[in-house]
């Protein structure tokens, strides 16, 4: 007789092979290499662009790759998002002013859960693009059938509500940033509840003990590891997006919170030194209703495949993030691995805490000034880029490496799942 086996469920607002971002990859990593163990569903949005919304794809089941999707239709309120945003500001603010005089952790053990504007926040949360009631009803309707929910990203609503239907039997994988949002009062609510938290650092998991104090009980590291895919023909992609033979490269959403400084720094690097012949190679789409600078000394990409990106990455002179809101940086781990050095924005503290074990294979910079130095340095140094490619790769093999990080992904379901009731 042949068992059935477990079910879990992964909730997340995208998922697919075309979905551009950290954390969707992240949650498809996971939730294929758990196949062999359990019966694996993604609880999802239609929803592909989350900044413009939409219902993009189709409600309904498909399979990819062993893995049961299940999407449902995102109907977001239709209330004025910011009338609830602007009148529950003053619990964010009170709670990011206890964080910055380190009070707040003090505050989370004399009052656990928050309820000042928390009706408010949700209303918020229920104007976002992503937010889909049917997924909310699913998961109310179903919980008794799962062993574990797996909820990705303390930005969006599906990660708030499944907490709150389901807190007891759901591992929360937040991927916060130290941004005013992480700092709401309606978070309390969930994060006293969840089985298990698995954050993707150090300093993550620090940011969230100094948020919510002792009212988490059940955390610890889980973290991710990366998935290269086999390089497409150099010559072929090359020739396809024109790529230059000297290059700075950005892999990742084109907008303008994680790219408005990319410009502006480079730019100041070709002022320092005209006689550089190094491009800036930007891969990944741009976000809708922004604009972006052209010069000729840029070069858009838009979207590649998986091979054709560890063709342009293995090939980079430097590899840069200078995103100020991270939880981890798949990339980082990417650039890395492929022996690319990397610099980081060091006003990240998750990017900065890579940079010293890595043996600055990431470094990092907090000004203009000093990226064009940095930069400089590594792009006219091909034996410091040598050196800094070997201790990137073995810090990567050493701490991100898939069988440390699954061990602890199983046992985490293991640990709630075997403290819940479900039905097979």
């Amino acid at each position: 007789m042949i068992l059935a086996k477990e079910k879990i469920a992964f909730v997340v607002i995208r998922y697919g092979e075309n979905v551009n971002g950290g954390a969707e990859l992240h949650c498809r990593m996971l939730a294929e290499r758990l196949v062999g163990d359990y019966d694996v569903e993604v609880l999802t949005t239609c929803v592909m662009d989350y900044r413009a919304g939409g219902n993009t794809l189709e409600p309904g089941v498909e399979e990819l790759n062993g893995v049961t999707i299940r999407r449902f239709l995102a109907e977001p309120s239709n209330d004025k998002e910011y009338i609830h945003y602007r009148a529950a500001k003053p619990v964010r603010r009170l709670r990011y002013h206890l964080h910055t005089f380190g009070l707040l952790r003090f505050a989370a053990d004399l009052f656990p859960v928050w309820t000042w504007l928390t009706d408010e926040e949700e209303l918020c949360l229920n104007c976002y693009f992503t937010h889909s009631p049917s997924l909310v009803r699913f998961i109310e309707e179903n919980k008794a059938n799962y062993k574990a929910f797996i909820a990705i990203t303390i930005d969006h609503p599906p990660f708030y509500h499944t907490g709150l239907i389901a807190g007891e039997k759901t591992i929360a994988i937040p991927t916060m940033h130290d941004c005013k949002p992480s700092y709401r009062a309606i978070y309390t609510k969930v994060f006293t509840r969840f089985g298990y938290i698995g954050f993707n650092t150090k300093a993550e998991m620090r940011l969230a003990e100094s948020i919510f104090g002792h009212t988490m009980k059940n955390y610890g590291i889980i973290s991710v590891g990366i998935d290269p895919a086999a390089p497409a023909d150099w010559d072929e992609t090359r020739r396809r997006y024109n790529l230059p033979e000297n290059y700075l490269l950005f892999i990742g959403r084109i907008e303008k919170y994680k790219t408005d400084t990319v410009f502006d720094y480079y730019d100041a690097y070709k002022r320092r030194h005209p006689e550089s012949d190094l491009k800036l190679v930007l891969v990944g789409g741009k976000i809708v209703k922004e604009t972006f600078p052209e010069s000729d000394n840029y070069i858009y990409t838009g979207f590649v495949s998986e091979a054709e990106k560890q063709a342009i990455l293995q090939h980079a002179t430097v590899t840069i993030n200078p995103s100020q809101f991270e939880s981890l940086s798949l990339v980082l781990l990417e650039a890395l691995a492929a022996g690319k050095p990397m610099l980081v924005n060091g006003r990240c503290q998750v990017l900065r805490d890579h940079c010293q074990p890595s043996g600055y294979a990431a470094d990092y910079y907090t000004s203009r000034r000093q990226f064009v130095k940095k930069l400089h340095r590594l792009v006219t140094d091909p034996a410091l880029r040598e050196s800094r490619a070997e201790s990137g790769k073995k810090y990567v093999e050493e701490n991100y490496n898939w069988d440390l990080i699954m061990s602890r992904m199983k046992k985490a379901i293991e640990d709630i799942g075997g403290s819940a009731n479900y039905k097979l």
